[in-house]
């Protein structure tokens, strides 16, 4: 009997865990980026970024849990998200939505306790999603902007944790390829919706050549701001050096996303090694250069 209840137990959590996408948080990653920039390494600096990437992870899961509860419905009459734990019943309800209250409450919290601008950037992000949850998903050009102001509030977030000043250009620049990511990010979402892939509601609302030409624009304007940033904002000339990498690294993915991959950016960048092999590129040379430089 203890065993039978102990495997339910664990079959349970397994099933709860799976539906907070632990897959995700690698976007929460960007924490580290004003941190790394500003060669901010020591221990003590570490630990609050990584309290700060927890946080933004909670926070987040709770999110994908109160939406599953929301959708639960339209979700079990989907083809592929009816698998979910949620909709499948492996998740009752109340569990989903009691563990989406406590992951609000503790990323809050915790964010608080390690630095009151964490707390605010977390606490924002967490209303931003709100609005996103509550409407603004269906809300063409709203959506992505929402997603990309995520991804620089997470940037602030890190700066915030580990005591570091970010540039106008550095958010700029996190916030230009973010709108890209979104957009690619669509753009394969509704080319999947012509071979019966999945499909959400905000896609009746975007056209190919729409995405195609805001693609055009905000790659042109990510690419440029990073240049100039190198140029402007960098603090050694020899960041220049870095751009082809980035330059590569944007195309690539484009390139992918013409191919009808970039629904979900994390596992587009992890199943190709030469995006792998430029991300680290990019991580090891920025700091060196810096370093060597300053």
């Amino acid at each position: 009997m203890i065993a039978m209840l102990l495997a339910r137990t664990l079959t349970g959590t397994r099933c709860l865990v799976a539906a907070m996408r632990p897959r995700h948080w690698v976007k929460n990653a960007v924490v580290g980026a004003a941190p790394l920039f500003a060669l901010a390494f020591e221990v003590d600096i570490f630990v609050r970024v990584l309290a700060a990437f927890a946080a933004f992870s909670l926070v987040a899961s709770g999110f994908y849990l109160i939406n599953d509860v929301l959708d639960v419905e339209a979700d079990r009459a989907h083809p592929v998200k009816r698998h979910r734990p949620i909709a499948a019943g492996l998740v009752p309800l109340a569990l989903a939505s009691a563990a989406a209250v406590l992951l609000l409450g503790g990323s809050v919290v915790l964010s608080f306790a390690v630095a009151p601008l964490l707390g605010l950037a977390v606490s924002v992000y967490a209303v931003l999603q709100l609005g996103y949850n509550s409407g603004l998903k269906h809300r063409p050009i709203l959506d992505v902007m929402i997603i990309s102001g995520g991804f620089v509030l997470r940037a602030l977030g890190g700066a915030a944790a580990a005591g570091v000043a970010v540039s106008s250009w550095f958010i700029l620049c996190v916030g230009l390829l973010a709108f890209f990511l979104g957009i690619e990010k669509r753009k394969a979402e509704l080319k999947a919706v012509g071979d019966g892939g999945t499909t959400r509601a905000v896609l009746q609302q975007y056209t190919l050549p729409w995405l195609q030409r805001m693609e055009s624009i905000v790659t042109a304007s990510a690419v440029m701001s990073y240049a100039l940033y190198t140029i402007e904002g960098a603090g050694s000339d020899w960041m220049l050096a870095t751009l082809p990498i980035v330059a590569y690294a944007i195309f690539k993915y484009q390139y992918l996303s013409e191919q009808g991959e970039g629904e979900a950016p994390e596992e587009t960048l992890l199943r190709h090694p030469d995006l792998i092999i430029a991300v680290v590129l990019f991580l090891i040379t920025a700091p060196l250069i810096l370093w060597l430089t300053g």
